[in-house]
């Protein structure tokens, strides 16, 4: 029987790598989040032996809290793959993921009071 890459002339490796870390999967389970959504780990216990070597990454990147497109861009991975990692790992308690928090769109009537003193001042 041939080989694929025989076929196509590429070796199929990186792919089945990308498969075998999602288990097929395409999407993360769970609620939905963007590349901007916020990741933290969450202090706990949790056996570095038993997880492999992406779950260890973003555990250790996101202590701090840090954007899903970071966190793809350290694992050099598709996004696609990193959301369904990140996701496994919400999923088992892990992580969490947060919406970034909207810009306050209005300024405080405080803040304009201190800048109209601040130049009256000058």
């Amino acid at each position: 029987m041939e080989r694929r890459e025989a076929v196509t002339g590429e070796d199929p490796g990186p792919l089945i790598r990308l498969f075998g870390l999602t288990g097929g999967r395409a999407r993360p389970q769970g609620e939905s989040f963007d590349l901007v959504a916020i990741v933290r780990t969450v202090s706990g216990s949790y056996e570095p032996a038993d997880l492999i070597p992406e779950h260890r990454a973003v555990l250790s990147l996101c202590r701090r809290p840090t954007p899903v497109a970071d966190v793809a861009a350290h694992l050099a991975l598709p996004l696609n793959i990193t959301r369904v990692i990140l996701g496994d790992l919400r999923r088992e308690g892990f992580i969490t993921i947060e919406r970034p928090r909207p810009a306050t769109q209005t300024i405080d009537e405080r803040i304009y009071r201190e800048v109209l003193h601040g130049l009256r001042s000058l």
